[in-house]
């Protein structure tokens, strides 16, 4: 009899597992959590966890908030200790988390107040040495950390410990790398206001919990991922060091996995079902990686990179390189919607029926004309009927002195032209008076979240009219989840869903486009393309006719761009057609210059929509396709 021995996760020194999306994984470890309060409760027993703050762990928190309300899960046999604590800070500035912790978790359960622990980021410089020996005391004394969250940086920091820390390091006032401060800086109104210092546990501190479990979510968490799990421990990459724990796993969501062996080389780990989709893989990343064109690599080429078992199936490199060269080629076309002539099996795109409705998604006023400029003006030049949905007023991310202009502009305006100003001065002055006084932690008034949000919308509208749509093809939504007034914002509700299926029912398209770049940082991304897929599935489950004829592509581009590999559809641009897209993204004046909240990424949102869509074209190039100035990337969504 012989046995198979799955070697998936051959090279991982941590075990690892995998979640379809982040609220899987985190159901999971907050299971995990209830069953360890629930048995230490049974038997009379207090149980310490550690937790993080972040975007990682709050579906986490929410998830046990759930628990507590709907099943009965109780607090009140728990002690916690937070990892960390933004210096200075005060506890109720909306950055802090102390403030963190009581929003998401501790105000709506039975812990105890006198039970929960958060370093404090107010102490006097001179006390911060005590203050930290005895917050290690404090964990001593009530008997170590049971089970301990983390999260992970972009750099592999653990809590706030950087690069370089070391495996004996304990409670203590740290400098934060540039990289956490950009990363974090979505937090804040700009990069200044980030704190340059924190209060953290040690790495030794999280090494003497008894279980550790690592939570990660997306695609920019996955190339430390894969270095903490299948490379050398070493201080430079702090989560690596968790390799050293006895009892130590990491849950993790398909985007973070992307880089593991498993996923990214899996016919490196053990058998492969070779499909096309797997072929592509390996024959693309064989390609790029010797500098090759597909058409040319070689038997030999095969062999010597792991493929042996592709050629055996498929018997030779030269069938294997037509196959793969006749994929990328079918995948690109200047006629997104379906070209009315062209009836081959391989195009992307239907042709019939031609014209088509379609929506374009944009979860914030400029993602649609940033992410797919050329494409969506493609669209309405070859007599589609095209209509865009603005999911979010996008608010937050207009400055406080964007709007000064604005008021500055409005009263100029008014004095101008003598114009009764009795209606709209009241809310202009209430509005410059709140900026005058405005607090860095303090959230914008709704007169300011007002003028904000028409700032957006005028400029979303006229990007509309230079891709020549008129007023009935454009729609803000203003979904309710995203006005919240904080960078927070709400998970998905039903009247989002609601408002969306009933624009879906009016419109009745047969291709929609929405954004599949989920790297942005503050979610809002994610929150609006689960919007669209539930009200599609809600839709579909209704028997609605047009819906099972309805396609829905994927782009990026804001934040982040498809691999290769995934690329289905790829729309490819002029230099001019490159320019026009370029002066498209321009009318979007307050984001120009200095965005707030943009992320790690410094750049202008005109210059990584260039950067990437030269790119993907560079790419195509190097595999042995035509040459183009740019290209726009698209992934077909399949499972709804």
């Amino acid at each position: 009899m012989s046995y198979k021995i799955d070697l998936t996760d051959s090279l991982e020194r941590i075990p690892v597992k995998i979640f379809s999306d982040s609220r899987g994984g985190s159901i999971y470890v907050a299971q995990v959590i209830a069953d360890l309060i629930r048995e230490k409760a049974s038997s009379g027993k207090k149980v310490v966890i550690g937790l993080a703050t972040g975007s990682t762990p709050k579906t986490l928190y929410a998830e046990l908030v759930r628990m507590h309300k709907e099943e009965g899960l109780s607090f009140k046999n728990v002690i916690t200790f937070n990892l960390d604590q933004y210096y200075p800070m005060e506890a109720d500035a909306l950055q802090s988390y102390h403030y963190f912790m009581r929003k998401n978790l501790f105000e709506h359960t039975d812990i105890d107040p006198a039970n929960y622990f958060l370093p404090d980021g107010m102490i006097t410089k001179d006390k911060v040495k005590e203050h930290c020996l005895d917050y290690e005391k404090k964990i001593e004394a009530a008997g170590g950390i049971d089970l301990q969250i983390l999260g992970i940086g972009v750099n592999g920091h653990i809590g706030f410990n950087e690069p370089g820390s070391g495996i004996y390091s304990k409670t203590r006032l740290v400098t934060l790398d540039n990289s956490t401060r950009l990363a974090n800086a979505y937090e804040f109104g700009n990069m200044s206001q980030v704190p340059r210092m924190a209060i953290t546990m040690g790495i030794s501190t999280i090494m003497k919990s008894k279980k550790i479990i690592l939570m990660a979510w997306g695609q920019t968490k996955a190339p430390m991922i894969q270095k903490a799990v299948e490379e050398d421990d070493t201080e430079d990459i702090p989560a690596s060091l968790l390799q050293n724990h006895d009892d130590c796993e990491m849950v993790i969501d398909e985007q973070a996995a992307s880089e593991l062996t498993r996923n990214k080389y899996p016919w490196l780990t053990g058998e492969c079902d070779w499909d096309n989709d797997m072929m592509k893989k390996a024959v693309v990343n064989l390609a790029l990686k010797l500098h090759k064109p597909v058409l040319s690599l070689t038997n030999n080429d095969y062999n010597e990179n792991g493929l042996n078992d592709l050629l055996t199936e498929k018997g030779d490199a030269y069938e294997c390189n037509l196959q793969v060269f006749y994929l990328l080629r079918d995948s690109i076309t200047g006629w997104p919607g379906g070209k009315p002539t062209e009836q081959r099996h391989s195009h992307p795109e239907r042709h019939e029926p031609f014209p088509k409705n379609i929506i374009l998604f944009s979860p914030h006023p400029d993602d649609d004309i940033i992410s797919m400029g050329g494409t969506f003006m493609r669209l309405h030049d070859q007599g589609h009927e095209v209509h865009v949905a603005y999911q979010t007023s996008g608010n937050i991310a207009v400055t406080d002195e964007f709007v000064t202009r604005f008021i500055d502009f409005a009263v100029g305006f008014e004095n101008m032209f003598d114009i009764d100003e009795t209606k709209s001065m009241g809310i202009l002055e209430e509005a410059t008076a709140f900026l005058k006084g405005k607090k860095s932690t303090e959230k914008d008034s709704d007169a300011i979240r007002a003028i904000k949000g028409l700032i957006r919308r005028c400029e979303a509208k006229a990007t509309c009219k230079y891709v020549g749509l008129d007023e009935k093809q454009i729609h803000f939504q203003n979904l309710p989840f995203y006005e919240t007034g904080t960078i927070e914002k709400n998970p998905m509700g039903e009247a989002d869903v609601l408002q969306t299926m009933e624009l879906l029912q009016t419109i009745q398209p047969q291709q929609v486009y929405c954004a599949g770049d989920f790297a942005d940082p503050h979610g809002t991304h994610k929150v609006c393309f689960d919007v669209v897929v539930e009200a599609l599935k809600r839709l579909k489950a209704q028997n609605i006719p047009w819906v099972t004829d309805c396609w829905l592509w994927m782009y990026k581009g804001a934040w982040q761009e498809w691999d290769i590999n995934e690329i289905e559809m790829a729309v490819p641009m002029s230099p001019d057609q490159v320019i026009k897209k370029r002066y498209g993204i321009f009318i979007h004046q307050s984001q120009k210059d200095s965005v707030p909240f943009q992320g790690s990424d410094d750049r202008e949102f005109w210059q990584r929509a260039e950067e990437r869509n030269a790119n993907t074209a560079k790419l195509y190039a190097q595999l042995g396709l035509t040459q183009y100035a740019a290209m726009e990337a698209f992934v077909k969504y399949k499972n709804w």
